[in-house]
């Protein structure tokens, strides 16, 4: 892939930035600090470790708005070096889309409305009144069902499914594996314990900028919409049951697990193996720590973790506490020895 070479200057109008040097010098590339060469820029976040600057080849760096004259290097200051570091390395990293038509070997369904801009691979399978707009690339192996809708500029990597009815928003970008669509997990069980199951007949909503990473399964809903909001982001193996809806650029890390008809506020945090019991809410900003399991509603901006999970300090103290208690039932047992011991004496005085 061809990278084309940007100025200091035009990088520093991208990110909002101030230049310090060499403003007209160009660069073709972005990479931390120990693997950049000398025609790329790297970034550094903490004030504190501006001598290791000395030490690598990068030709610009992105430094925090505190660090202060660096004679002979060309900076870019700028309130927050990770965030401009991501908006400069998907800078060089973009590309024109490439509109490759529908490869003779995708099979399209009857009805389907699919913008002439798009690129949809061999061996994808496009099923009955389809809508997909412009710029959408459906990569190798891709099952789309009936009645979905995909916004533009969406990404739908190989073998991923997207079940009936599904609603995918625009610059959507699905990872290999994903399943959006699939049946919730609702049963009920008659007298003699068997399992009848409940016909799930909503859809799964996944609104605009949304990510969703490898092999996680969104499932529809057992009446009405599963919603994923815009902006929100999704690691791989996450699973979210029927109804649930996602708050605004929430994030969910690996493994993370939320039971049917929970609700997530706007930026919620699950750490990776969180797990969230059905038909609570969590409001906005709620951060629940990793291998946390939340059992009840949590308000805004609280932190949790533990299982079952509590306010995180009370939690982490818990936590250290928690190892010492072999030592203190050791103690204890010694004790309650004594104890006997002299209450033993005390009888025979008597």
């Amino acid at each position: 892939m061809s990278i084309q070479a940007m100025k200091i200057e035009e990088l520093a109008r991208l990110v909002e930035g101030t230049v310090a040097g060499e403003a007209e010098l160009e660069v073709s590339g972005f990479a931390p600090l120990e693997a950049a060469g000398p025609n790329e820029i790297s970034f550094l976040v903490n004030k504190a470790k501006v001598d290791s600057l000395k030490a690598s080849r990068a030709a610009a760096f992105l430094v925090p708005l505190n660090v202060g004259d660096l004679p002979g290097v060309t900076v870019i200051r700028v309130k927050d070096p990770n965030l401009a570091g991501a908006i400069i390395h998907s800078a060089f990293l973009a590309t024109p889309f490439q509109a490759d038509g529908i490869h003779p070997r995708a099979h399209v369904g009857r009805d389907c409305r699919i913008d002439a801009a798009v690129s949809i691979a061999p061996l994808a399978v496009i099923g009955d009144r389809v809508r997909i707009g412009p710029r959408v690339r459906i990569e190798a192996g891709v099952v789309i069902g009936d009645d979905v809708t995909i916004g533009e500029g969406t990404i739908i990597k190989a073998n991923a499914v997207v079940s009936t009815g599904s609603l995918i928003g625009s610059r959507v970008i699905i990872h290999p594996g994903v399943v959006v669509g699939s049946d919730g997990f609702g049963f009920a069980t008659d007298e003699r314990g068997c399992h009848v199951k409940r016909p799930q007949v909503g859809i799964v909503r996944i609104d605009d900028d949304v990510e969703i990473g490898a092999n996680t399964c969104v499932d529809r809903a057992a009446y009405g919409v599963t919603w994923i909001k815009s902006g929100v982001k999704i690691d791989n193996l996450v699973q979210i049951g029927h109804n649930v809806v996602v708050g605004e650029n929430s994030i969910l890390v690996a493994q993370a697990g939320i039971a049917g008809s929970t609700t997530l506020g706007r930026n919620v945090v699950l750490g990776g193996k969180a797990g969230v019991k059905g038909h609570i809410h969590l409001d906005d900003r709620v951060m629940v720590a990793a291998g946390s399991g939340v059992h009840d509603n949590q308000p805004a901006g609280t932190m949790i973790g533990g299982y079952p999970a509590i306010p995180i300090r009370k939690w982490t103290k818990s936590a250290a506490l928690f190892v010492k208690l072999p030592a203190l039932y050791a103690e204890v047992r010694e004790l309650k020895k004594e104890l006997a011991q002299l209450l033993g004496r005390n009888k025979e005085d008597q």
